[in-house]
């Protein structure tokens, strides 16, 4: 299944970073995203795109984990040329990642 149908996420920004925060709809699939959506799997889903480390905060209370990446805005919003220099559409292409149920 693919993690958009267990979980919403959201996206921030701050200079080079991409934050992404990954919240599950219901609370018994958190242990299935702890689990299975790594930092290292989030890493290889990312490619090229996220230059830097991975790391990833876990928030059982919420449901949710909050991975911020790292080299992952092409300089940033003063000095990136990309169409997403906020990197939102990170929080999306995240939600395409499969996961096993």
């Amino acid at each position: 299944m693919k993690l958009w149908e267990i979980a919403h996420s959201r996206s921030g920004d701050k200079g080079n970073i991409s934050n992404i925060s990954l919240i599950v709809y219901d609370r018994s699939n958190f242990e299935l995203i702890l689990r299975q959506v790594t930092e290292e799997k989030v890493k290889a889903w990312f490619g090229d795109r996220v230059k830097g480390k991975v790391v990833r905060y876990a928030l059982p209370q919420l449901g949710a984990l909050n991975f911020v990446l790292y080299d992952a805005l092409e300089g940033g919003v003063t000095s990136s040329t990309t169409l997403d220099k906020h990197g939102k559409s990170k929080s999306s292409y995240l939600l395409m990642m499969e996961v096993l149920s």
